[in-house]
């Protein structure tokens, strides 16, 4: 097969239907899979494309006609297969009755949260999933055994439906007791404790969910399931509660290769003990390597501390980091303590997480900044004035800090996210009554938001800006030169190299104390694990704490391609300066073009 084409296909995605086909276009690339035509499979599949359509409330779709050419050799087809897609039947009204438990605003929310929507086509598969958004809700409001029942009338006309959603809410109940089943190593205390409620309190489902993703989270276990325990017909108002989980090997080790364009190549190994001296503590090990990073990190994890939402952290760690800008020795250690909010109504992707971090870390910092600098004479005065050894540009010390992380979001893949947002704040305060050497005060604040845009793909968008200064005054002596802002690289401005864009001393980058950065990607599906980016970019980085000067802004814009790996996307993207920097030196020569190519793993943002 070397093409299938479908025309007439305006309502659904084309790669969508192709996915449900039997018969498909063989891979353009040598070592790729080969797809052969068969005609009782194509057949089939004719069948296949009304059936399709009808169950996405299109029922007078048709194939009126297809065309299967063969090449000179008669070795290879090209089929195209043409469809009249016909009048679809459209959601009039969508009615829900027996729902009274729920709240007004409640109401509000749960319908313009089910996925079918008024005026769309009548989509079977969204029917039935808005059909369990809401029995998840009223199982949410302390009633395991609800029933929904979903009917459909004609509406105006042969081509319009009023759905209703009629619920049978059953017995009012409460959480019973817990069994815990299938663990060995781990004890039932260390299962229960992790569960979000206690017999007696009022039957929520999105506790069982918020339980399930806790014992998750513990990565002792490799299966877990939270379910209630009754027979089939029964109703008890105490609902008990069965837990079933598999642990998986407590030790593991991981390791990872790559090359990026910045890192060059990278290399890391982690192991880990996920039930360290009982309790599912975690002990954890890690080290890597890169152009850019190398070093290992020790720390033990104790989660439940005073409570299920308390988790406690214990690093020590030795990192070498060398910057365009300056080299950086890292040893030292921290002490944190995370805590996440309760969520309230079921739990989807589209709850939100809130976490908070309350971080100590006591570290000890020597530092010098670029051989290249050190050869400016111009550039001593600056040294000077950053604290630094003019003749070797070294610095050194000791910074102690506390500072305290904000997540709140729905963006939780990591790896490709399509949908939700995140919002994270960073207030970081060092020296003063903790202190160290370096004494700041620094304010991180991001935002990203991910959405699709329909057959186009995935929009999306992100912000972030900080300062960093004393609060003693205008000194910048207490700020070290390695926390200073700089932009530019493969995940920030990307039609600039890593940390080109800052404030210049005699055409060096050389950092500053306030940043703005921002992105906006138009992520479009090409072919299978193939996708295209378009992107544009916007920041600078400026001298002085809290001087925000968005009328003076770096701009630049470009294209990328992805292609979907287990690990991430691969990623290749090509940024243009809109504006260069005057006078900018790379490598000590003037800036020798306006574009950059970046190669990495994962998206940018």
């Amino acid at each position: 097969m070397t093409s299938l084409n479908l025309t007439g296909v305006r309502a659904v995605r084309s790669s969508q239907l192709k996915s449900v086909l039997a018969t498909g276009q063989s891979s353009r690339l040598p070592w790729g899979s080969r797809r052969y035509f068969g005609r009782e499979q194509f057949e089939a599949d004719l069948k296949r494309i009304v059936a399709f359509y009808k169950d996405r409330g299109f029922p007078d779709a048709r194939v009126t006609s297809f065309d299967v050419k063969l090449n000179d050799a008669q070795d290879a087809a090209a089929i195209t297969i043409n469809i009249d897609e016909g009048r679809p039947i459209l959601v009039e009204q969508i009615e829900f009755t027996g729902f009274d438990v729920v709240s007004p605003r409640g109401m509000n929310a749960l319908r313009n949260r089910v996925p079918l929507r008024v005026g769309a086509p009548l989509d079977r598969a969204l029917a039935q999933a808005s059909r369990e958004t809401v029995l998840d809700a009223v199982k949410d409001h302390g009633y395991p055994f609800a029933t929904v029942r979903l009917t459909e009338r004609r509406g105006g006309n042969d081509y319009a439906r009023i759905l209703t959603l009629s619920a049978t809410l059953g017995t009012l109940a409460t959480f019973g007791d817990v069994t815990v089943v299938g663990n060995k190593r781990v004890s039932d205390h260390v299962v229960e404790r992790q569960v979000t409620f206690r017999p007696g309190d009022r039957f929520r489902l999105s506790q069982l969910q918020e339980s399930q993703r806790r014992l998750y989270q513990l990565q002792t276990f490799q299966f877990v399931n939270v379910e209630t325990d009754t027979k089939e017909g029964e109703e008890p108002e105490s609902v008990p509660i069965r837990v079933t989980v598999a642990e998986g090997k407590p030790q593991k080790i991981n390791f990872g290769l790559g090359y990026g364009s910045e890192e060059k190549v990278r290399a890391s190994i982690d192991w880990r003990h996920v039930n360290f001296l009982g309790g599912a503590r975690t002990l954890a090990i890690e080290s890597k390597y890169s152009s850019l990073t190398s070093g290992a990190k020790a720390s033990f994890r104790q989660p439940y501390l005073f409570g299920p939402r308390l988790d406690m952290t214990v690093s020590g760690q030795f990192w070498h980091e060398s910057e365009p800008a300056f080299t950086l020795n890292t040893s030292g250690g921290r002490l944190t303590f995370q805590r996440q909010l309760a969520r309230s109504g079921p739990v989807s992707l589209r709850a939100p997480i809130t976490t908070l971090s309350l971080t100590y870390t006591n570290e000890y910092e020597d530092y010098q900044v670029s051989d290249v600098a050190l050869h400016t004479p111009s550039f001593y005065k600056t040294l000077i004035a950053l604290g630094l050894n003019p003749l070797t540009g070294e610095g050194k010390g000791t910074l102690s800090s506390v500072d305290l992380d904000v997540h709140r979001g729905t963006a939780e893949n990591a790896i490709n996210v399509v949908r939700g947002y995140s919002l994270n704040g960073h207030f970081e305060q060092a020296g003063r009554v903790f202190g160290g050497t370096y004494e700041f005060f620094e304010t991180i604040l991001e935002g990203r938001f991910y959405t699709p845009a329909g057959r186009l793909g995935v929009l999306a968008f992100k912000v972030r800006g900080g300062s960093i200064g004393t609060l003693t005054g205008d000194s910048n002596l207490l700020v070290p030169f390695f926390r200073r802002y700089f932009l530019g690289g493969a995940s920030s401005l990307r039609g600039w190299g890593r940390y080109e864009v800052a404030p210049l001393d005699a055409g060096r980058p050389i950092g500053g104390h306030t940043m703005v950065e921002s992105s906006a990607e138009m992520r479009i599906p090409i072919r299978g694990s193939f996708s295209g980016v378009l992107f544009a970019d916007a920041g600078d980085v400026w001298q002085n704490a809290w001087d925000f000067e968005l009328n003076h802004l770096r701009y630049d814009v470009g294209p990328g391609l992805r292609y979907l790996t287990a690990i991430g996307p691969l990623r290749v993207d090509l940024g243009y300066q809109i504006n260069p920097i005057p006078g900018l030196l790379v490598n000590g020569e003037p800036q020798p073009r306006r574009f950059r190519i970046h190669f990495s793993i994962g998206q940018a943002f």
